[in-house]
């Protein structure tokens, strides 16, 4: 083989070797993929994220692995996922997009919502306000606040610091004395508001439990549109109050992610929101709808809202703080 002919030979080698080897990089998944749930288990999203996982395994050809790392109403989970080299083999399913949204104007995060990408949006998560059965304003939000002009100190239970903001500015806008009792989820709530203790609250999602029995009828829907199993209920825009308080799960990978990686997730996660295990915990156990956004929309919604926020804290003076006698 003369000199021409070798060097040849080694550039269609050389070409020949970086082509399989640039399609072996972008050979996504090439490893097992870990979800990570930021909420402990048993809830509504990690209910949700194990049968997601199962459905995403078949599409991807790879092992999906669920693992919660509760903490900060997901910060944790997130603050982790921010530095992780992992290129979308380990992403997180937000069960709520207010951590992203609301928490890094409100609180001293580590992240804030430039620090991913959002691979898709998949499910509409269904907070409310409620109250429960005979009280002397039925189910009405209408009624609620005429009572709640008449009576003062009118209880409300909270849940967090987004829907505290939210309670008050509906008082300024209303002209509302409430009494606010603070309590620690779900669980908390529910006992309150079943027995009467407080008038009404904030569900991030334990009244879908009650949807059948009635015990926990909602008042208003925290969504931008009314909600999958509860449609008689209005909104909070439709109630007249502008602000933005939808709310949806992401699911969010490292901003470093390449692109083809992220575009095999969201083709995933589309076939995800037609198989009917999904389709089924999710609309018919948990009483979500499903839905799918893709990259742009759902960055897109994510920003708006953000700034929703920001301007709704500017207005307010800040994160409301608890009074001495709450």
């Amino acid at each position: 083989m003369n000199k021409t002919q070798w060097g040849m030979a080694t550039l269609v080698a050389a070409m020949t070797f970086g082509a399989v080897g640039l399609a072996q990089a972008d050979d996504f998944p090439n490893r097992p993929l870990t979800l990570v749930v930021g909420f402990g288990a048993g809830g509504s999203t990690d209910i949700q994220a194990r049968v997601l996982a199962n459905v995403l395994e078949e599409n991807l050809g790879q092992p999906v692995n669920v693992v919660n790392q509760p903490g900060a109403g997901g910060a944790v989970s997130l603050t982790r996922l921010m530095n992780d080299q992992d290129e979308g083999h380990t992403f997180v399913y937000a069960g709520t997009n207010g951590t992203l949204t609301f928490a890094p104007h409100a609180h001293d995060t580590e992240f804030s919502l430039d620090d991913f990408r959002y691979v898709a949006s998949i499910t509409t998560v269904q907070h409310a306000i409620v109250t429960g059965e005979n009280r002397p304003f039925g189910d009405s939000w209408e009624d609620l606040i005429e009572y709640a002009r008449e009576n003062p100190g009118t209880s409300y239970a909270t849940q967090h610091a987004l829907d505290r903001l939210v309670i008050e500015y509906i008082m300024e806008q209303e002209g509302l004395d409430l009494r606010i009792v603070p309590t620690s989820g779900g669980a908390g709530m529910a006992p309150l508001v079943l027995s009467g203790d407080v008038d009404f609250a904030y569900s991030g999602g334990t009244h879908s439990g009650y949807a059948d029995s009635g015990e926990m009828p909602v008042l208003l829907s925290m969504d931008a549109e009314r909600l999958f199993a509860f449609p008689d209920a209005p909104t909070v825009q439709e109630a007249g109050y502008d602000i933005d308080t939808s709310d949806f799960r992401v699911v969010v990978v490292p901003k470093n992610t390449p692109d083809s990686h992220v575009e095999r997730l969201s083709e995933a996660l589309e076939a995800a929101t037609q198989d009917e295990r999904f389709i089924e915990i999710t609309e018919e156990r948990i009483l979500m709808p499903v839905h799918f956004h893709g990259e742009e929309e759902a960055t897109e919604m994510l920003y708006a809202q953000s700034e929703s926020y920001r301007q709704l804290l500017d207005e307010m003076g800040g994160v409301p703080e608890d009074d001495d006698d709450d």
